[in-house]
């Protein structure tokens, strides 16, 4: 995260709020967000839960509201288990974007009751808890207060759904819609983090894409070093590198610094399930994982569903058959999948299953056994694949780039709903879409949770520490 303070929330609840913040009769309305926390690199609020105020319980008008402090006490309780944020909002109708002075007075009793309830655990202990507004519209502004009752701006209240919605604090209004490929998107790329998992055929073309178009921080995280193989596929990579066998994300980092040293890149040489990469990468707005592995893809999808953040997944086959004239290619195919927080997973929509991840992990861990499992038919996933070229890959990061864009600047005709997977074809000239309700979206226990131990919900990983 490349700013002091951050706000997120899923989609989902995104429009839950703004659908009872305005129910149509032009009155103000409330609502308590319970937010989990991290604080490395700056403060990322992240919203777990949310308690909708009654109408009926509060004295609402067009330009004031007073509510029960009943439903402060219950956000304390929901909190307090969790040491959880409590952020306040309601609704300006009007749609006066910003803190009134009565919104002012309020913050100063309420806010402070707030932190005196929560507890000292340490001299430098805060419990962060703030309010917020939101206009017609969606748009949100907020706050948060220190032990001191300095207030402190939300630098960025970020939904994240169909849509990626950014909604900066230093705004004195609302930009419902910056248009793709202009001076207004590059403007808001320069504000992002965006975190690359994988720099190699894929992956160092979409990483490429993000830094020429402004992208204002790039983590690239990659293991693995250049072999004279890859120089067909990975940009920027030269025969030196091969033989001095340079770190792959080396290589990126060498190359932004030439390329648009204004992009900050943080360059982790390390396999995505080490604890400094998590850590890394749990710091960034948004998450392209362009790995080779289902393990990287499973390690994915759980950074994502713990800090709230939209993930991208590309992926690109090249899978042969013999027939009696020899081998050919069957097809060239590939795949993007946009995942938003609180929506289906990777998991959910079989990317990837317990038991591709076994036979993945066997296939790495013992190569005798696996050979064995595959031949007596308990293996999925065994086929052989043709190595990707540039060309395919280069296609394929320009799919999984132009679905960020699509929903960051929406530019489709007809919306972003129908697009949580598109699939391709380049054989048959086939491309097919589906929307996210073809999958089934299981709970997961880990959205919104931060870095909370155990870290990702695996207690493995504890042991890395």
């Amino acid at each position: 995260m490349i700013r002091p303070r951050t706000l997120v929330l899923p989609g989902t609840v995104h429009r839950r709020l703004e659908q009872h913040l305005f129910p149509g009769d032009g009155k103000e309305a409330a609502a308590v967000l319970l937010c989990s926390r991290t604080e490395s690199m700056g403060l990322k609020l992240m919203v777990r839960d949310i308690i909708l105020v009654p109408y009926q319980n509060c004295h609402r008008t067009e330009v004031s509201l007073s509510w029960p402090g009943d439903y402060i006490d219950h956000g304390l309780e929901a909190a307090a288990g969790e040491d959880l944020s409590i952020i306040l909002l309601h609704s300006h109708p009007t749609g006066v974007y910003g803190f009134s002075p009565v919104d002012d007075r309020s913050d100063q009793d309420v806010i402070r009751s707030l932190i005196m309830a929560a507890p000292v655990e340490r001299g430098d202990y805060e419990p962060w808890h703030g309010s917020a507004i939101m206009i017609p519209g969606g748009a949100i502004k907020a706050r948060v207060y220190d032990r001191a009752m300095q207030a402190h701006a939300v630098d960025l209240v970020a939904a994240y759904g169909d849509e990626l919605q950014f909604y900066w604090g230093e705004d004195n209004e609302p930009h419902h819609h910056i248009m793709a490929f202009g001076d207004g998107m590059a403007a808001l790329l320069a504000k992002l983090s965006i975190a690359v998992i994988g720099v190699s055929g894929t992956g160092s073309v979409v990483a490429e894409q993000l830094l020429r178009m402004g992208v204002g921080e790039l983590i690239v995280v990659d293991y693995d070093h250049v072999e004279e193989k890859n120089l067909n596929r990975i940009l920027n990579t030269t025969l030196a590198d091969s033989i001095g066998k340079s770190l792959k994300v080396d290589v990126f980092e060498r190359a932004a610094a030439c390329i648009r040293p204004a992009t900050k890149v943080r360059a982790v040489c390390s396999d995505i399930g080490a604890r400094d990469a998590i850590e890394t990468v749990a710091k960034a707005d948004v998450v392209f994982c362009c790995a080779d592995s289902l393990e990287a893809r499973h390690i994915c999808d759980r950074i994502a569903a713990a800090m709230l953040q939209p993930l991208f997944d590309v992926g690109v086959t090249i899978p042969v058959r013999t027939p009696a004239r020899g081998m050919v290619i069957s097809n060239v195919s590939g795949r993007v999948d946009y995942v938003q927080p609180g929506g289906s997973t990777l998991g959910d929509r079989g990317v990837y299953t317990p038991e591709l991840l076994e036979a993945e992990y066997l296939k790495k861990a013992d190569p005798a056994s696996y050979v064995d499992r595959v031949r007596e038919g308990y293996m999925p996933g065994s086929g052989q694949e043709a190595p990707s070229v540039i060309c395919v890959n280069m296609h394929a990061a320009s799919a999984v780039v132009l679905e960020f864009l699509a929903r960051a600047f929406p530019f489709r005709l007809d919306g972003n709903t129908s697009f949580a997977r598109v699939e391709y074809d380049l054989a048959s000239e086939y491309r097919h879409h589906v929307t996210e309700k073809t999958f089934t979206t299981n709970s997961m226990s880990l959205l919104g949770v931060g870095l909370r131990r155990p870290l990702l919900g695996l207690p493995v990983l504890e042991d890395l520490a």
